[in-house]
């Protein structure tokens, strides 16, 4: 993403929906729209508000400030500085959830920052990382998106030492057989630039992973 507007596409752009609902709206009623012109900035406004809807803690005052101050070019922070903000209040949303997360029964962490927890034990082969791996798996989004997943359909093979680290470490802790859920903090999974559109910057993760065979590479 080149310029804030697209930046903030999947954060800030949403950014400006809640402002225009707050700043169009009157204590007598809902926005008044009297051309083509406020028809067209309203219809942005509530395209907008869709990405904002999970969002937590905005204010909108200050969302009305800076859309205003950043069109007239009076804004009080750079395109960078703002576009890091955004990115810095996604990472930490994924500090906190894991910092509660971590004080659940069961939910065990690495000196990495790993969390796992093991929901069937297993009896077979733990896996080293130049070794291949057949598992299932469901990744999701800290929110529950669900973002892939091989249920409902084949399993998957790799070498263990071609993934996120997040797996390369979380697999060698089970054994054939097994299944945990890993919940993997950014730095140990897309970092700082995320994956496609499917998976954001800064984006913790978490998977449900069965570990179904282990292959050893010198085999």
């Amino acid at each position: 993403m080149k310029k804030i507007i697209q930046k903030m596409a999947g954060t800030g752009l949403a950014l400006i929906a809640l402002v225009i609902a707050q700043s169009c709206s009157t204590p007598s009623g809902p926005a008044k729209m009297t051309n083509k012109a406020d028809s067209l900035s309203y219809s942005y406004g509530v395209m907008m508000a869709r990405e904002l809807k999970n969002e937590k803690g905005l204010n909108p005052e200050l969302i009305a400030a800076g859309i205003k101050e950043a069109l007239n070019e009076t804004a009080q922070v750079t395109l960078e500085e703002a576009s890091q903000s955004i990115a810095m209040g996604k990472a930490q949303i994924g500090i906190d959830f894991l910092a509660e997360n971590a004080k659940k029964e069961g939910v065990m962490m690495t000196e990495s920052g790993l969390q796992h927890k093991i929901l069937e034990e297993g009896t077979g082969t733990s896996p080293a990382a130049t070794d291949v791996v057949t598992v299932h798996y469901k990744g999701s989004l800290i929110n529950g998106e669900v973002f892939d997943s091989s249920e409902g359909g084949e399993p998957i093979s790799f070498p263990l030492n071609r993934v996120i680290p997040g797996w390369t470490e979380g697999l060698q802790l089970m054994k054939e057989g097994g299944r945990s859920i890993f919940y993997i903090p950014y730095e140990l999974a897309y970092g700082e630039r995320g994956a496609g559109q499917v998976i954001p910057p800064y984006a913790a993760l978490i998977f449900e992973v069965e570990l179904l065979k282990v292959e050893n590479s010198k085999n």
